[in-house]
């Protein structure tokens, strides 16, 4: 979201908080939203899994899966048609790789020569079952209509860095491209999983430690920041969540 111009647009998953919360939606719009409250950032209609705010260009989270995508490439070829300078980002997870309307998106993005950035979050599971290694790869790593590029989707910097230049990419040359985000899952799929059936507690506990909230908290206090003005930063953020959700 830090690569992104003010005019950019943004579509995401069910999952979406985090992206449109680092796009900038403002906590307190967010919080009502999501708990069906008058003054939400579309009147407590959308929920949780249909935020939006196009004042910002979120054209909103999506319940189904990989439906963000074509709505993304809508957006892109608006961009394109009104010579915007801009590009349409859309988030999903490696489970939308299984849904026809990712490559029909990809080969109609790529046919009209519209700025589009796909971002999959790839976790290496789907719910319970391990997903192939080098499949992603396999299926777009090596396309003369798509510029590929992966990541450790856990390290911000990392992230940014690549974004950033596939971003300006994007803008240059008016086609796709596909960032494929290596990251990992924190907990289970969902509130009934048992996590501990299919991965090992070593496992488990590797993940965390990638966790990278952590891992720039440690970065920051190796660059100089002192442990107590992280905590001072963390208790203001905390204190700005419970406030609007007590609310």
């Amino acid at each position: 979201a830090s690569a992104l111009a003010p005019g950019d647009t943004l579509s995401t998953t069910h999952r979406g908080h985090g992206h449109v919360l680092a796009r900038g939606l403002a906590l307190d719009g967010f919080f009502r939203e999501i708990m069906g409250r008058a003054g939400g950032v579309c009147q407590g209609r959308g929920g949780s899994m249909h935020v939006a705010d196009t004042s910002l260009g979120i054209l909103g989270a999506n319940g189904i899966v990989g439906a963000g995508i074509p709505i993304a490439l809508g957006s892109a070829i608006a961009h394109a048609t009104l010579a915007s300078g801009g590009l349409a980002v859309v988030f999903f997870g490696d489970g939308a790789m299984a849904e026809g309307v990712l490559h029909e998106t990809l080969n109609m993005a790529a046919l009209w020569q519209s700025p589009l950035l796909l971002v999959c979050e790839d976790n290496g599971l789907g719910i319970s079952v391990r997903t192939p290694a080098g499949w992603i790869e396999s299926a777009y790593g090596n396309r003369p209509h798509l510029r590929y590029a992966t990541a450790d989707g856990t390290d911000p910097d990392e992230v940014l860095a690549i974004a950033g230049e596939l971003g300006h990419w994007v803008r240059s040359e008016r086609r796709p491209a596909f960032l494929h985000l290596r990251t990992v899952r924190f907990g289970g799929h969902a509130g009934t999983d048992v996590e501990a059936a299919y991965r090992s507690a070593a496992e488990m506990r590797n993940d965390l430690g990638r966790d990278p909230i952590v891992a720039t908290a440690a970065r920051l206090v190796a660059a100089g920041h002192t442990p107590a003005a992280l905590v001072a930063l963390h208790d203001e953020i905390s204190e700005m969540v419970y406030s609007t959700a007590r609310e």
